[in-house]
């Protein structure tokens, strides 16, 4: 391939997606992060619809499993989605500086290194999931729904793979329009086959655990389909998928701070479950419809994240340092702005919200003030997110991983072994996470405003 066609083909996948190093910043990241947002809404759905059908139509403890299964969860899928962040940077500073070539390599590699991870994820959750659960205390009636929902979730776990590093393609590209499209389809196809396979058929954890899967086979299919067709340089290409060594070594120094920092905060919440494990069935389940409603008020977060990441990735590859410092303020503003409203709605409507996903008076007691302790202080996230965005797009990603491994996980772990046992409070252990997330913003505003992060690429 001449450097002429390349650098033609590279043009042409920047006028067929979005271009971010170009035109109003604010205009710019709010509308690459509205499919961002709408998407992860569908991603929040489908994975909240297993626990609203299995709490109104199975049981409790059910819904209790559901609930205790998603840490473990978490913990493999987390690690996968920091390397798929670290191929998301590289992708984004190849296509924003215009090197057709490595970012077709980039690509490639990144796909096979989602193979590869496939097959070690599928046997690791199959052969570990059973002892892990007891491991964390996971009580005797909740433990044969946690394990039958796991052991599933974990067969088709390589379809969940190939969607995130896909997706991820797209939206390093600028493209986040197209796995909004796909993981909506997902998500209309998991809420039928939920209702039909535990309403109608009566299959109980094991009929959303299946749902679930198929729903991630139907998005993957979706999204592989399209960089398979496309006429660029990030189009997949069977016969080229390879472990090239360096652009390998290049994607896991991005990405693998970022993998232990997930996986590592998602085995710390491995053990925060076991602290409310003890607590019994209704604090289970009054956490496990927290989480999901938790997980619907981060979603701007994560869209202006993920916006901010690819925003710095192509402008740094464009050479437009201003322009970033200026994206990273935004991106800030507006998530903040965003979460306020949030905060406000979610801790007046708590015990409605609860109510959603059960009926169960303790466990909506329980439940609401879980979530208003979470809704107080949701100001703080911000900080953490768009930052923590900013810098992995400029490929620091080691910085927010000692930030946020030492919150999250080391200073959460401190207090609970602290607090708990003092007091024997559920609520305790829920403030370990706003307490933890004050902290970690403090600590990256201040490596933000006060080192020169970016002199590295001003040469």
């Amino acid at each position: 391939m001449t450097e002429e066609h390349t650098k033609e083909r590279a043009e042409t996948a920047s006028n067929m997606n979005t271009d971010m190093i170009g035109g109003g910043i604010f205009r710019s990241i709010f509308w690459f992060s509205v499919p961002l947002l709408i998407g992860n809404f569908f991603q929040q759905l489908y994975n909240t619809v297993d626990s609203y059908v299995v709490g109104n139509y199975v049981s409790t403890s059910a819904l209790a499993a559901v609930g205790a299964s998603s840490p473990v969860i978490n913990m493999l899928v987390g690690f996968f989605m920091g390397l798929s962040a670290g191929a998301g940077v590289v992708i984004s500073q190849y296509f924003g500086a215009r090197k057709g070539h490595e970012l077709s390599r980039a690509v490639h590699a990144s796909m096979a290194l989602t193979a590869l991870l496939s097959v070690i994820f599928t046997v690791l959750g199959l052969v570990f999931t059973g002892p892990l659960l007891k491991a964390i205390g996971v009580p005797e009636d909740v433990l044969p729904h946690s394990s039958l929902y796991l052991m599933i979730y974990f067969t088709g776990i390589a379809f969940s793979l190939f969607y995130n590093m896909g997706a991820g393609v797209l939206r390093a590209v600028g493209d986040s329009t197209h796995p909004l499209i796909y993981l909506a389809a997902a998500c209309m196809v998991n809420v039928v086959l939920d209702f039909l396979f535990v309403c109608g058929f009566h299959m109980g954890i094991a009929g959303a655990a299946i749902a679930t899967v198929i729903a991630q086979g139907v998005s993957c299919v979706m999204v592989m389909g399209k960089l398979m067709r496309a006429k660029t340089d990030y189009r997949v290409e069977l016969k080229r998928i390879r472990l090239h060594k360096k652009m390998i070594r290049r994607i896991i120094s991005f990405g693998f701070p970022a993998a232990l920092q997930q996986s590592v905060t998602s085995f710390s919440n491995v053990v925060v479950q076991s602290y409310i494990n003890h607590f019994g069935t209704a604090a289970m389940a009054g956490y496990s419809a927290t989480i999901r409603i938790d997980g619907f008020t981060q979603l701007p977060l994560q869209s202006f994240n993920m916006a901010i990441t690819t925003f710095v990735g192509q402008n740094i590859g464009a050479k437009q340092y201003d322009r970033v410092k200026k994206g990273v303020f935004a991106a800030w503003l507006m998530s903040s702005g965003v979460i306020a409203v949030c905060s406000v709605c979610i801790f007046s409507a708590a015990p409605f919200l609860i109510g959603i996903f059960t009926k169960d008076a303790e466990v909506i007691a329980i439940g609401s003030g879980m979530e208003r302790i979470f809704s107080a202080f949701y100001l703080a996230l911000p900080v953490v997110q768009i930052l923590n965005g900013a810098l992995r797009g400029a490929g620091l990603s080691k910085i927010p991983m000692y930030f946020m491994l030492g919150s999250f996980v080391v200073l959460r772990q401190i207090y609970l072994m602290i607090a708990v046992p003092l007091t024997n409070d559920v609520n305790v252990v829920m403030a370990g996470w706003p307490i933890t997330w004050i902290i970690c913003a403090i600590g990256m505003a201040v490596y933000y405003f006060k080192t020169d992060w970016l002199k590295k690429y001003e040469v």
